[in-house]
């Protein structure tokens, strides 16, 4: 299916999808929205595609968030979201494949928001990151507020979120919000190395690994490694690759993984 404010395109196991609005700082409208809703439905639903990079399209910035023109162009009120929420991921918590976010420029407000819900971070040296919220009159309502005091201390988050100030990328990967920071030439390249590093483990375990360690993050550590029963780990050791690793393992060769 094609797109026409989200380019996307499948490399082996990986699939790229980049915001594709650049006149406006790839900001999301709720066309794009809808696409993008659309597009991480069917990358949970491939059994071929194991790891997504997320970019925006030019040097400029991954993501301005909300395309506030439109937004005043169009009654001031924007329409329901999707199910998935802003890009149709800051809501969505059942994707436990892994995402890569390659942030190419500014991630701010919504962008950032986006940027937060990715697994790893890779960001150009020219990035910036922030919720200019409170500028505009408005505030991070996609999970912003929530996410960031999550990943940084708290003052510090709480500093950037009243203020409005963003931060550049070196400081992002001083706080930790960045697991790592090239030039933009460098930039996919890096994502690249990144997801085929990812790609080569098996799926289901990179998968309950996710879904153990993000739903686990709100409970006592006791009381986390007591449960069993996340679907992702259950479905792993069930698996034919539960098997295929220590048999590999054994037979001193590469592990063929199935996802199965």
């Amino acid at each position: 299916m094609g797109y026409e404010f989200v380019s996307v395109e499948r490399r082996d196991r990986v699939l790229w999808v980049t915001m594709n609005r650049p006149e406006v700082m790839n900001a999301l409208h709720p066309p794009c929205h809808e696409e993008m809703q659309r597009i991480w439905d069917e990358f949970a639903a491939d059994p071929e595609v194991w790891v997504a990079v997320l970019t925006g399209s030019g040097e400029r910035a991954f993501s301005a968030g909300n395309d506030l023109k439109w937004t005043a162009q169009n009654g001031g009120k924007l329409p329901p979201m999707p199910s998935g929420g802003f890009a149709g991921l800051c809501s969505r918590f059942d994707l436990t494949k892994p995402i890569i976010g390659a942030v190419n420029g500014f991630a701010l407000g919504g962008g950032f928001e986006i940027a937060l819900c990715c697994d790893i971070l890779v960001a150009a040296d020219h990035a910036r990151f922030g919720l200019p919220e409170p500028k505009v009159g408005l505030m991070a309502a996609a999970g912003g507020a929530q996410r960031l005091p999550r990943h940084i201390p708290l003052k510090v988050a709480m500093g950037m979120m009243l203020t409005g100030e963003p931060i550049d990328a070196r400081r992002a990967l001083e706080l930790g919000l960045v697991n790592e920071v090239v030039p933009f030439a460098d930039l996919h390249p890096a994502a690249d190395r990144w997801a085929k590093r990812i790609a080569e483990c098996s799926p289901l375990s990179v998968r309950a690994t996710k879904q153990a360690a993000l739903d686990s993050l709100d409970r006592p550590l006791r009381d986390a490694v007591a449960v069993t029963n996340y679907p992702a780990v259950i479905e792993l050791f069930r698996s034919e690759d539960a098997m295929e690793g220590p048999l590999a393992f054994a037979q001193k060769r590469k592990p063929v993984w199935k996802g199965r």
